[in-house]
């Protein structure tokens, strides 16, 4: 999966994130139960989209591999709002940036707001 690296279900923590179905997912808590008889060890994880706040979980083995999004955050300033896109300039590459609405925060022409891109996808995570 492009935009991804690899690594065991075992090494993962609360906070991180993951990639799934060419989605990426904050981990909200996670569970491991010991080996059985005729198994291996199992980890269940509750996961929320960081694009949409919808909720899942995935169950598999601690020795799965699974794909971890590579985000990439920095911080704007809004040139200015046109429909549903902001356009932004990138405080250290200078860089024009299209960025999806957010309606709960407060958008502006002039203040600086923090993103993230995970995926080829982009974010307003705050606006100052």
């Amino acid at each position: 999966m492009p935009g991804t690296t690899r690594a065991e279900i075992r090494t993962l923590k609360v906070g991180r994130y993951v990639a799934l179905e060419d989605s990426a997912y904050k981990i909200l808590s996670m569970s491991k139960s010991k080996p059985g008889k005729h198994g291996s060890a199992k980890a269940r994880i509750e996961l929320e989209d960081i694009f949409t706040g919808q909720k899942r979980s995935h169950v598999g083995t601690v020795t799965d591999n699974i794909n971890i999004p590579i985000i990439e955050k920095g911080s704007a300033i809004i040139t200015h709002i046109q429909g549903e896109e902001v356009h932004a300039m990138d405080n250290k590459t200078y860089d024009t940036l299209i960025l999806p609405v957010d309606p709960s925060l407060n958008l502006e022409s002039g203040r600086e707001v923090q993103w993230m891109e995970a995926m080829g996808r982009y974010r307003i995570t705050r606006d100052h």
